[in-house]
Parts: structure tokens; sequence; C-alpha cells
């Protein structure tokens, strides 16, 4: 028998939520909330951090969050294709992402990984660029200048 389009797409929907992590936590880790919402003075409070505010534009509210080897860039965008733009210009520059409706972190893996637990949102990673190895500055304070 061969499989019809209205067979195909719960088993492609399937595919993928298996694939991104969607499903059921099957490693025993914690399960991660909803993706949370709103300003980014919410955020941040949902996040725990103090936000140190670089930007309040119109398009895009930037702050840095945290302390050392834990600072992270917690950024929110007026629109959600102003964040794509940011986010797919940002990732050439490397790093770790944690993606909400209109607000993204960018730190680390570690920091990320921590902030999706109280904050949800979805893990993306940036271009990896060959070299010594060292990274990324801390909170990447490069990202400062994209304003999508």
């Amino acid at each position: 028998m061969r499989p019809t389009r209205p067979m195909l797409a719960p088993a492609a929907l399937a595919a993928v939520l298996a694939l991104t992590g969607c499903g059921a936590d099957g490693d025993g880790g914690a399960a991660v909330p909803a993706t949370a919402t709103g300003s980014l003075e919410h955020l941040a409070a949902e996040a725990e951090c103090t936000p140190d505010l670089q930007t309040d534009a119109d398009t895009i509210r930037q702050a840095l969050c945290g302390k050392g080897e834990g600072k992270y860039v917690l950024a929110t965008f007026s629109t959600d294709r102003g964040q794509r733009e940011w986010i797919n210009t940002a990732k050439d520059y490397g790093g770790y992402y944690l993606v909400g409706r209109k607000w993204v972190a960018v730190g680390h893996e570690d920091v990320v990984a921590d902030l999706r637990a109280r904050l949800g949102g979805t893990l993306e990673q940036g271009v990896r660029h060959g070299g010594s190895g060292g990274g990324h500055a801390t909170g990447h304070g490069e990202h400062a200048g994209h304003g999508g």
C-alpha cells in the first residue's frame, strides 16, 4: 500500500518532533516550560536578571545580564521579521541563541541551556568558524550594532 499525503503529514510531524526534541523528555532531564513572553523587563525578571540596558530603540531593546562567565545578551524586538533578520545576521558570529516570540538570549551554551529551563524557547546555534577555539566575547557585545 502506498502512503497518501494525509498519512504522510502526521508521520512527518512526528519525525520532526522527535528530531528537534519537542516530544517527551526521554533522558530524564527537566521539562522545558512554555516559552515566556513579554517586555524585556518581564523576561529579565523571569530569568532572575537585573538588565543593564544597552539599546532602547523602537525596533529593538537590548540588555546585558549576568556576570563573568554567566553573562548574556537579552534582546526584544518589535516584529518577528526584525527578530529573524537580527538572528540570521548575528549567527555569523557563532554562539548559542535561545529564541522565543520576539525575544532572544545570546550567550555561552551552558548559560543559554540554564536560561531555557526558566524561559522556555528554542535553542539555535550560530555558524562555527575555524580558529583558536577561543570562542567569542562573553555576552556577544559585538551584536550591539544589529538593529533589525
